[in-house]
């Protein structure tokens, strides 16, 4: 049975004990008392934070706002168990973290669990003040040791989908004192504060004795601003908000959790999730499919101003909606030359036509839409990183600007298909009557791996492309189990997965793109040291200039290999709601907006809708 302190016996033992021994007797030696703690922190080096110390509130909430009402939302994915491990819909509400980022800068992370943080002098540590007067719901205080608990737990390896993957650069958590707790990393710990602020604090006295692998519908002990109330299996999620909530009048969260009840809805899928929007069964839809944002709401209630659209801002996510990941730990796919033709069979125009109504724009780098997508040739800072490996990259890196390439959209792309079917030749293959085959006679195939029907539109028009280039293409649906674990041992040609990058990149570079990352987090099997230099680049960057240049020349250097096809870009969050809400004014750019937790219940607008039905 797995144990959440099983951790504490795994970090003392195995082939990883010398280097973490190693470390940890280097940061023993961090003179504590020395350090300069501060209310807030930011990944980004010298980064000037918006809000000082003493600080009432965040700008964009309503301090004022009332407490009540409630709020329903809907989900559509398979989810029984209650274990924050599981991550079950809104169970964010009802934790602490370390810190909280503030929606309305680039990089600005504040205390709320911590009431203050400090680097090291070599920023490979970074230690947490506790608030002394932090609790969990049943009263006990929160300290040190639930934090270092909740991190050597949660860096387990013991759930693809997990957070193990993404705190690899953890090598060790010390806790020196009830309310100090230091986090030792392998890089720069700063560029990780995104992942620290994300990850939930949970009890070492309520979870030692239980087994977190297994699915519960029992309520766990949380200490956050709301409660888990009630679930019911594959049915709905409750969560009630704490009165006398710890932490409710710190500056971080005045005017923030409002709603006296949450409740998430289960929906079999996103036609039913509609029309429960409809008929005023949840409140707010978030609405990503193009077809219905423009034409499934003319409806009555959007006439008389009850239903409404409108856009949550997203700033702290850009890059692609989707990235398509090839494997190249796979024959064919380990050839650039056919991953390159495989982009260019791709018709991008035609899809955003035909099953997009026009919404959409082809995302042309992993951070598209932010400062650090690469573009034009490489500025001198690029160059000095990429030089190095010259040797090791496409010409096109240096002498070219990288795009996808463009069609007419009217349905069949000749140019690419033919662009695709040279490069084909160039890499070996030749037609043998209907069927494109290697030259010992082979046939090209390949398995789009694939649980969602959202995505069997994007993938059916794309292998009738290939079709015609003689590549038996074909799509495996199968189950979100089977996916996962099939993802993770490396079992699949290409799947779709979510191409979103946060802003600014961090917490996920090595995970996603490094050659030690594993297959599920790095499913397109990336292994090229020019990667592995620019991401440890990026993360141990200590000035702004070289930390923009590193991330646009691990962006070209992505591109033109091909590892993945950048689908479409990712836009602000849009939403369908029943007008019965209070939401806060906002600036122009907005990286995070907060939702559910800015918002309020506004119960005369709400008489109002009642009255009228």
């Amino acid at each position: 049975m797995f144990r959440f302190r099983a951790r504490a016996a795994a970090s003392i033992a195995g082939p990883g004990l010398l280097a973490l021994c190693t470390h940890q007797a280097a940061a023993a030696g961090v003179d504590y008392d020395a350090l300069e703690f501060r209310h807030g922190i930011s990944q980004i080096p010298n980064y000037e934070l918006k809000y000082p110390e003493d600080f009432a509130h965040l700008d964009y909430v309503n301090p004022a706002a009332p407490k009540g009402g409630a709020l329903s939302l809907a989900y559509t994915y398979s989810m029984v168990s209650a274990t924050p491990t599981s991550k079950p819909p809104g169970f964010g509400l009802s934790y602490d973290y370390l810190l909280e980022r503030a929606g309305d800068e680039l990089s600005g992370y504040y205390g709320s669990l911590a009431e203050s943080v400090a680097l090291s002098a070599d920023r490979r540590s970074i230690v947490f003040r506790l608030r002394p007067e932090a609790r969990w719901h049943d009263g006990k205080p929160i300290t040190s040791t639930d934090v270092k608990f909740s991190l050597d737990t949660f860096r387990q390896d013991f759930m693809a989908s997990g957070w193990g993957g993404v705190l690899d650069w953890i090598v060790g958590v010390e806790a020196p004192g009830p309310l100090t707790v230091a986090v030792h990393g392998d890089s720069d710990v700063a560029k990780q504060v995104h992942i620290m602020g994300f990850i939930p604090i949970v009890p070492e006295h309520y979870w030692v004795e239980r087994d977190v692998t297994q699915p519960t519908h029992e309520p766990p002990l949380q200490s956050g601003p709301y409660r888990m109330t009630r679930t019911s299996r594959g049915r709905y999620f409750e969560y009630s908000r704490v009165p006398d909530y710890w932490g409710r009048d710190l500056p971080i969260n005045r005017g923030r959790f409002n709603f006296d009840t949450i409740r998430y809805e289960r929906h079999l899928d996103g036609v039913v999730a509609r029309e429960a929007l409809r008929a005023g069964m949840i409140d707010v839809w978030t609405e990503s499919d193009s077809r219905h944002w423009l034409f499934s709401y003319d409806v009555p209630a959007v006439e008389r101003g009850w239903l409404r659209k409108g856009t949550l801002g997203s700033g702290a996510v850009r890059g692609a909606r989707w990235r398509l990941a090839l494997n190249t730990q796979r024959k064919p796919f380990d050839d650039p030359l056919v991953r390159e033709a495989l982009a260019h069979a791709f018709d991008f125009e035609w899809q955003n036509r035909a099953l997009h109504g026009g919404e959409r724009r082809r995302a042309h780098s992993y951070f598209a839409d932010s400062m650090f997508a690469s573009s034009g040739l490489p500025d001198a800072g690029e160059l000095a990183l990429l030089e190095p490996y010259r040797a090791l990259l496409p010409d096109a890196v240096f002498n070219r600007d990288f795009s996808f390439p463009r069609s007419e959209g009217i349905g069949v792309d000749r140019r690419g298909l033919s662009r695709a079917r040279q490069l084909l030749a160039d890499a070996g293959y030749r037609m043998q009557g209907n069927v494109l085959a290697d030259t010992s006679g082979e046939p090209f195939t390949i398995e789009f791996l694939c649980a969602s029907p959202v995505h069997m539109r994007t993938l059916l028009p794309y292998v009738n492309a290939l079709t015609v280039l003689g590549i038996q293409a074909s799509i495996g649906m199968v189950e979100t189990v089977s996916l996962t674990n099939r993802r993770r041992s490396g079992d699949f040609d290409a799947l779709i997965l979510q191409g979103f990058m946060a802003v600014p990149p961090s917490w996920q570079l090595r995970p996603y793109f490094h050659s030690a990352a594993d297959t599920y987090w790095n499913p397109s099997g990336i292994d090229h040291p020019a990667v592995d230099a620019l991401v440890d680049a990026a993360l141990g960057a200590t000035d702004l200039d070289v930390f923009v240049s590193a991330l646009r020349a691990l962006d070209r250097v992505l591109l033109w290999h091909y590892y993945q096809l950048p689908i479409d870009v990712l836009d602000d969050t849009r939403i369908v709601y029943w007008d019965k809400f209070g939401r806060p004014d906002q600036p122009d750019e907005m990286f995070i907006a907060p939702f559910p937790d800015g918002w309020w219940f506004d119960e005369e607008k709400a008489r109002r809708i009642d009255a009228g039905r």
